[in-house]
């Protein structure tokens, strides 16, 4: 099983990535191989006086960087040598099994389109990234921003995805599926929500648990929340940012005196524990599902552990068997069309 690393992306590129794959070498499967993509000289300083298995870890030259000032598309086509385009192309010609990148969203979507490209009858591929539930587990958000308008037959096809994934990567049986919407019953919504409803309704080979309100996103009711891309980066924002300002004034409010103070010492334990359920580290990534191979884009600003569990998420997905399993599915549901062909 081999992984190729971006080795050149995000905030804490190289060191994040170097540390993150050394500790997935040491502590994940023996068959997992690892591919650094990047400046030799920069990957190689952060290797100095590290230990590492040699035939398991092997540094790949790429002169060139995609920043997150390019624009995506352009730069993904025009960089050919960049470590992100040269990663994504080892798992489009067949020699790595997934793609990991921290660096810009737009372009590691690019790459899973333009590159990687889709599987057969998939519309649209979908960005899926997990939020922490109130059950212990994890609720995924698909689509997160890959596809600000959608159809209903993308939305169909998400629910397929995030099913398969739910399933194979996080071990939920049978995993419910909601859509999002301003009120649970099947009536509301607009025109996109209205028709989707009874296609999911219809949709064999996943549960379908009807409308979910926002406010419900972490109720841990619903495994998958399927909506559009606009919809569904709009809800993820705005969770990150409610979870932040709470975090904040219950900071301001502990230190405020000595009463909030000696509480907070007694809670500590507490909110070291929630601190943790709600790290985005301890998760690693958002998969790009619907694309013929493994991709994983690990948050911008991941540090070495973040990037380890990109690679152990990465190696579920594989294990798991999602893009097959996602493939026949689509296949097998016949709801797909051949109206659109893109990318």
């Amino acid at each position: 099983m081999i992984f190729a690393l971006d080795a050149m992306g995000g905030d804490n590129a190289p060191q994040a990535v170097v540390d993150g794959a050394l500790k997935a070498l040491r502590e994940l499967s023996q068959d997992i191989t690892i591919w650094l993509f990047g400046d030799e000289a920069q990957i190689n300083l952060c290797l100095v006086d590290r230990e590492y298995p040699a035939d398991r870890l092997v540094v790949k030259p790429a002169p060139e960087v995609i920043t997150c000032e390019e624009a995506p598309a352009v730069a993904v086509r025009r960089k050919r040598n960049s470590s992100m385009v040269l990663a994504a192309k080892a798992v489009a010609d067949g020699e790595a099994d997934c793609f990991i990148s921290a660096g810009s969203t737009g372009a590691v979507l690019s790459c899973g389109t333009l590159i990687i490209r889709r599987i057969k009858d998939v519309q649209r591929p979908a960005l899926a990234p997990l939020i922490p539930n109130l059950q212990g587990g994890h609720t995924m958000i698909i689509d997160a921003g890959a596809n600000v308008d959608c159809k209903p037959l993308y939305l169909v096809q998400f629910a397929q995805m995030g099913s398969a994934y739910m399933e194979l990567v996080e071990g939920v049986k049978e995993p419910a599926v909601g859509l999002l919407n301003n009120g649970e019953e099947a009536e509301k919504g607009n025109e996109l929500t209205k028709e989707t409803y009874p296609m999911l309704q219809s949709l064999e080979g996943i549960r379908f648990a009807g409308n979910c309100e926002a406010r419900e996103l972490m109720s841990g009711d619903f495994d998958v929340v399927v909506t559009d891309g606009f919809a569904g980066n709009v809800l993820l924002k705005s969770t990150e940012g409610a979870a932040k300002a709470i975090t904040s004034m219950l900071k301001t409010e502990l230190m405020g005196s000595l009463r909030g103070t000696i509480g907070g010492a007694i809670a500590k334990p507490a909110f070291a524990s929630l601190k943790k359920k709600m790290d985005y580290t301890e998760v690693g990534g958002a998969p790009l599902l619907g694309v013929n191979g493994g991709v994983i884009k690990a948050h911008g600003s991941s540090n070495g552990k973040a990037f380890f569990n990109a690679i152990r998420q990465a190696e579920k997905l594989v294990r798991g068997g999602v893009t097959q399993k996602i493939a026949s599915a689509v296949q097998a549901s016949q709801v797909h069309s051949t109206e659109e062909k893109i990318g």
